[in-house]
């Protein structure tokens, strides 16, 4: 019901839609002032961020930028923002105001609402736009004990879910990571429910833009952010490369394989886990999730496929050669060089510090669990008082260091935007960096090669390359660890 009412309350006539656009079209109360509108960057955006911009403006101030991590999505939604602004404080003509009695013009400011997914893009944001001419007077932070609802607000999706009316009063929402909000996503899924809200039941029309470096358009649990933010404007890793915007990526996939008793468990989870699926006629984790909720005799059985999956993916996780494998190519190639290792458990991350430890390597740790000044001081230590930085899903959105240039993937993850957002961690360019080493250690006989086989997909490795790993090993592509470390082959 609420997107029938959403599709008719955007359908347009063909005159409407052919007529030229010079402001949002009954989009916000008017207002007469406008804090974005100091906006001055210390730089010339670059042509693709141009066409973004224009895109989103043609497209009626609406609609998600769709950019590769390191071409600079938040400064194309901060010249967005500004273009907004601009349209609705100083329309060219009388389009907007024709809507509006003659007194409708007030003090209001242009209020715009910036939603980022975690506290460390907070300030990240606040510092940019201070840096780019915003008077630290108009910018907020809205989060934990901090309520700084000001004419830009910026906010956690967390935050905004017990705070709706930051919505409601908003005249432009940016959504930051916008696949995070999928309908999958029940609580985050309530922002897009009082978005909706505010576009049927109030005269104000919230612009929206959101922003993401992947999303997969045919994957259903997307329709909402599709349906309110169509995508305007593509700019994948292969083209900013292309045109030299970012390092390029060199893979350099490590096949290690499981020890002789990590095989053995890994095995009979495996056997288990099928088996289970057979007898129950399904392997669809939802599914089961259902089947689990409605009891009766199949219980058990369900909560021992749970229990299995989960002891393989451990086993993974933690698996020994593939730490080995990690704390070799550290010691080996890069023992005095800032170095990124992305991993799925905080308990392998505690493995491999104790293994690097044990060679004489300092290394630290970051996880959603510290503090933010702990990970600031962590993060200004990184390349003086040690090199090598572990990270268990804290790092891979938002976080730039254009001066690193290589990143250990211990393989386990099937979610692509993971992917893409860890190598866009490393891909960005700085002067003298034109390439980056994105090292995937995976194991060989399990699910880790579909990992690999995304991360080249996501590089856009060339095709024949590609088709080689479909179906089986690229032996001429793969350095090979042994129990001991060392790096036996290694051939791009």
């Amino acid at each position: 019901m609420v997107f029938s009412v959403y599709t008719m309350l955007n359908s347009k006539t063909t005159a409407e839609k052919s007529a030229t656009r010079s402001a949002p079209e009954e989009s916000t109360s008017i207002v007469s002032s406008s804090a974005i509108s100091s906006l001055k960057f210390p730089f010339k955006l670059t042509k693709d961020q141009l066409e973004a911009v224009n895109a989103w403006v043609s497209n009626g101030y609406k609609g998600s930028i769709i950019y590769s991590t390191g071409t600079g999505k938040t400064e194309i939604a901060f010249e967005c923002a500004k273009r907004a602004s601009e349209a609705i404080v100083q329309p060219k003509d009388n389009n907007v105001l024709s809507h509006h009695n003659n007194n409708a013009i007030n003090n209001n400011p242009f209020t715009i609402l910036f939603l980022v997914p975690r506290i460390i893009l907070v300030e990240q944001n606040i510092n940019r736009l201070i840096k780019y001419g915003i008077s630290k007077y108009h910018i907020g932070a809205y989060f934990g004990e901090r309520k700084e609802a000001r004419e830009i607000t910026i906010s956690t999706y967390q935050s905004v879910i017990n705070s709706l009316d930051l919505i409601y009063n908003s005249n432009m929402i940016v959504f930051d990571e916008v696949h995070l909000i999928s309908d999958t996503a029940a609580t985050l899924r309530k922002i897009f429910d009082a978005v909706i809200a505010a576009t049927v039941h109030r005269q104000k029309k919230p612009l929206l833009l959101g922003l993401t470096a992947t999303i997969d358009e045919e994957d259903p649990k997307y329709s909402t952010i599709l349906s309110l933010l169509p995508p305007v404007k593509k700019y994948m890793i292969k083209d900013a490369v292309k045109d030299k915007r970012l390092a390029q990526p060199i893979v350099i996939p490590i096949k290690v394989n499981l020890t002789h008793n990590e095989k053995k468990i890994y095995d009979e989870c495996s056997a288990k886990i099928r088996n289970i699926s057979e007898y129950l006629n399904t392997s669809d984790p939802k599914s089961l999730s259902s089947l689990l909720k409605k009891g009766g005799h199949t219980t058990g059985l369900v909560r021992a496929w749970f229990a299995n999956v989960k002891n393989r993916k451990n086993l993974i996780n933690c698996a020994e050669n593939k730490l080995l494998a990690a704390a070799g190519i550290i010691a080996t190639n890069h023992p005095s060089e800032r170095i990124m290792v992305f991993s799925e458990t905080i308990e392998s991350i505690q493995k491999l510090k104790e293994m690097l430890q044990n060679k004489g390597i300092e290394s630290m740790m970051i996880d959603s669990k510290l503090k933010s000044k702990e990970r600031q001081k962590i993060l200004s230590e990184w390349g003086k008082e040690f090199f090598t930085l572990l990270s268990v899903h804290t790092l891979e959105i938002g976080y730039d260091v254009p001066e690193v240039r290589v990143a250990i993937i211990l393989a386990t993850t099937s979610n692509m935007n993971q992917i893409v957002q860890r190598i866009g961690r490393i891909v960005r360019k700085t002067e003298g960096k034109d390439t980056a080493l994105i090292y995937t250690i995976y194991l060989s006989d399990t699910h880790d090669v579909s990992t690999l086989e995304m991360i080249r997909q996501a590089t856009n490795l060339d095709k024949a390359r590609q088709g080689k790993s479909k179906g089986k090993q690229d032996t001429t592509a793969i350095g090979v660890f042994d129990t001991n470390g060392r790096l036996d082959r290694y051939i791009f």
